[in-house]
């Protein structure tokens, strides 16, 4: 169960974001010349995120269990004013836009020039209800990964070597994993050497990174030749592991990946949510590399 002090944390970090935000958004606002009644709402904004991001690290499964029976229980001194489940639900929902910008400039890490890309499915539904499935009609694509077939979308991840998340962007199921990497949304601000598996292998895209400054490093197929490396670059590579490991946290700690979504807005909300909560974990998967390391400067024969 998540600490009280964590959720002070989260509520204080959300909170300076929302004082920014909310006077910015208003003054954006297109008017259409009618008056409207403004209406001041019984939960703050400040509110609205924090218990969406927190109840991604409380351990519950289900939001709706999570709501009645520990935040209007246990929590009534934190959340005092709180409203019905049905209206928390559309809440969290009309609240998405400042959800997205406070991951997006709160949440991400920094570039250390070293820097790990890759991809994980994000089902919707099991293999066999794929064709019954209505919440995601028209939108969620049929895909195949390491692991099989699945029916949902992928979420494309770049970290660093401390574990903290540069950026990230969602896909549907069938998109390969290189097309993010030719669009090059993703690699803003991103600089150095890009480590990656197999399935990112391609002249053409590391010669395009490479005239912008980016060095993708990738494995290799067992038809193709050897190649030399610096033996700095074949460790790396075999570290490679770190964002398989926060892939894995994402789904089973903080809830990135379920099937109970009930709108698309619900799906995007969760998972937004869930990067968040990644984000204020204590202690994230990293890696140790001493730079002065005795074989610094060789080759290495990959194969």
């Amino acid at each position: 169960m998540i600490s009280n002090d964590k959720v002070t944390e989260i509520f204080f970090d959300i909170d300076e974001f929302c004082k920014v935000f909310e006077p910015a958004f208003t003054q954006k606002l297109l008017e259409d010349g009618k008056k409207h009644r403004k209406r001041a709402f019984k939960m703050s904004m400040s509110e609205i995120l924090t218990i969406t991001v927190i109840f991604q690290l409380s351990g519950h499964r289900t939001f709706k269990h999570f709501y009645l029976f520990y935040i209007q229980k246990h929590m009534k001194s934190e959340f005092p004013d709180t409203v019905s489940y049905n209206r928390f639900t559309e809440l969290m929902q009309a609240n998405m836009v400042p959800l997205v910008l406070f991951m997006k400039t709160r949440c991400l890490g920094k570039s250390t020039g070293i820097s790990f890309i890759d991809s994980t499915p994000l089902r919707v539904c099991k293999n066999k209800r794929i064709k019954v499935n209505k919440v995601f009609e028209g939108i969620a694509t049929t895909g195949r990964s390491t692991m099989g077939w699945f029916h949902g979308f992928k979420l494309h991840l770049i970290v660093n070597d401390k574990g903290e998340i540069l950026n990230f962007v969602l896909t549907q199921g069938n998109v390969d994993d290189r097309d993010p990497l030719k669009e090059g949304n993703i690699l803003n601000e991103i600089f150095g050497k890009l480590y990656a598996d197999k399935g990112y292998i391609s002249k053409n895209l590391a010669s395009m990174l490479f005239e912008d400054g980016l060095h993708l490093i990738t494995g290799i197929r067992n038809n193709m030749k050897n190649v030399l490396m610096t033996m700095r670059d074949k460790i790396l590579l075999r570290k490679r592991s770190v964002i398989e490991t926060i892939n894995d946290q994402l789904k089973n700690i903080c809830h990135a990946e379920h099937s109970r979504h009930r709108s698309f807005g619900n799906f995007i909300t969760n998972l937004v949510a869930s990067l968040i909560a990644y984000s204020f974990q204590e202690k994230k998967p990293a890696i140790k590399f001493e730079e002065d390391i005795k074989s610094k400067g060789q080759l290495a024969l990959f194969c």
